[in-house]
């Protein structure tokens, strides 16, 4: 097993620009699917939108009208969409920074949203999840509640975490506008400690995923859609049959809430709040490397071009060969915690409590690991006996509103908090649209099979 570099070590990153626009806390941001925008959300109700393609980073416009915080952000096409403390969903027009559309419904804070062709999911900390219309062309004036398609009812408390994996069946509808297959599930984890499966087109439950002790913050699934993995406050983080209901794996060795969660291929990366991140072998559940370091939670994760990039609560954003655990770079001036971060080819993007925007050469750090691959590696320090676990099964397609799934091949859309692009139809779509580049990585750790619990399922 490896282990990161255990308290510093790394260059200073390059620091480009800082933008201090906003007037209060920056927690969430996303990148527009053409990669030429990043819109932040931020606690002063405003969300902003960036040039990410121009040599200087420019304030694009900003996005003004609701009444409260703003949580979570997602882009598609020429529009943004917003989550906010208010309770309400608003659809934006890029170009015109114009309100299109208030999504009302729900009756507390908008936790993730997630954001499809056809539709926006949203989850919130009333209990419920619901799916909206994006499109609302053809809604008149007074009838704004036709917007809303599906309301899920069941959980116990605030829903997080929502993951929406559409059917592979092909569809004979053709008819125009938005459409809901027979075999469309969503799922959404919440503070009740239960995750559920849904029926889009009943609006049912279909099972309960029931064995955690705390509440269930994140979620992602494998490639295919089968397999389903949640973690939160109980530092463990746990795999799921989608279909039966089963408990696979059971992973321990975080020692605090885990916050964040990524796929790539057959790897999956987690952030906690014990000051760790972990990479495990989702197959077999080994925890195969510590990312160590971090002076404070490990807020969020993402996966590029063979790094693992943190976002942290001590104010600073790391950069990790994600094959040897080395540290290669500390992206250090924020003065808060660091609450996200988008990559692109070039540059990192980090928004902060401090209420800034900070834009940091990434270049380098690639161009350095492709260096660093031509001579040998360093060799692997064990990681501390409690990294421990059992994992199994995996397979394909979804869109997630936290969490991701990433593989080699071309640059999708990444975000932020939460917020997220389209997703294939046949892949599974993860919350808060955070589509990120998917890079392949050869599987590491030793086969190791673990027992297999006997959790309770519960057919709804």
């Amino acid at each position: 097993m490896g282990a990161g570099s255990s308290s510093g070590g790394g260059k200073k990153g390059e620091l480009l620009e800082t933008m201090a626009d906003h007037e209060e806390s920056i927690n969430c941001m996303v990148i527009s699917e053409d990669g030429s925008m990043l819109v932040t959300g931020s606690e002063d109700s405003t969300a902003r939108m960036w040039s990410t393609k121009t040599e200087e980073t420019e304030c694009l416009g900003v996005l003004r009208g609701h009444s409260s915080y703003i949580n979570c952000v997602g882009t598609h096409d020429t529009f943004v969409v917003t989550g906010s403390a208010d309770s309400t969903i608003r659809k934006w027009d890029m170009t015109t920074c114009e309100c299109l559309f208030v999504y009302e419904g729900h009756s507390s804070r908008i936790q993730k949203l997630l954001v499809t062709d056809d539709f926006i999911f949203s989850t919130s900390f009333d209990k419920t999840a619901k799916a909206w219309l994006f499109n609302t062309d053809e809604i008149e004036d007074g009838n704004e509640d036709e917007a809303c398609v599906r309301t899920l009812k069941g959980h116990g408390k605030g829903v997080y975490p929502i993951i929406f994996i559409p059917s592979s069946d092909d569809s004979d509808d053709l008819s125009e506008g938005a459409t809901i297959n027979p075999g469309d599930v969503i799922i959404t984890g919440s503070a009740d400690m239960t995750a559920r499966s849904w029926s889009f087109e009943s609006g049912g439950c279909l099972k309960q995923f029931r064995g955690h002790t705390g509440a269930i913050t994140t979620m992602a699934t494998d490639a295919t859609g089968r397999v389903l993995f949640t973690a939160g406050a109980d530092s463990t983080i746990k795999s799921w049959n989608i279909v039966t209901g089963q408990l696979l794996k059971s992973m321990d060795g975080h020692t605090n809430a885990v916050i964040s969660l990524v796929i790539v291929n057959r790897l999956m990366y987690s952030g906690s709040a014990d000051g760790t991140a972990k990479c495990w072998v989702t197959e077999f559940g080994d925890n195969t490397r510590v990312y160590k370091g971090h002076k404070g939670s490990v807020i969020n994760t993402k996966f590029k071009n063979g790094i693992l990039w943190t976002a942290c609560g001590d104010s600073i954003a790391r950069a990790f060969d994600a094959k040897s655990g080395q540290i290669k770079r500390q992206f250090v001036g924020h003065e808060a915690a660091v609450n996200c971060l988008v990559i692109t080819q070039t540059k990192l993007y980090t928004g902060s409590s401090d209420g800034t925007l900070r834009v940091w050469n990434a270049k380098d750090v690639c161009d350095e690991l492709i260096d660093d691959d031509l001579s040998p590696p360093p060799i692997p320090v064990d990681a501390t006996p409690e990294e421990n676990a059992e994992g199994e099964e995996g397979v394909e397609g979804a869109v997630i509103a936290d969490g991701d799934i990433e593989e080699e091949g071309e640059e999708t859309p990444e975000d932020g908090e939460g917020e997220d692009g389209p997703a294939d139809e046949s892949e599974p779509v993860q919350e808060e649209g955070e589509n990120e580049e998917e890079e392949k990585e050869g599987e590491e750790g030793e086969e190791k099979e673990g027992g297999e619990d006997e959790p309770e399922v519960q057919d709804v």
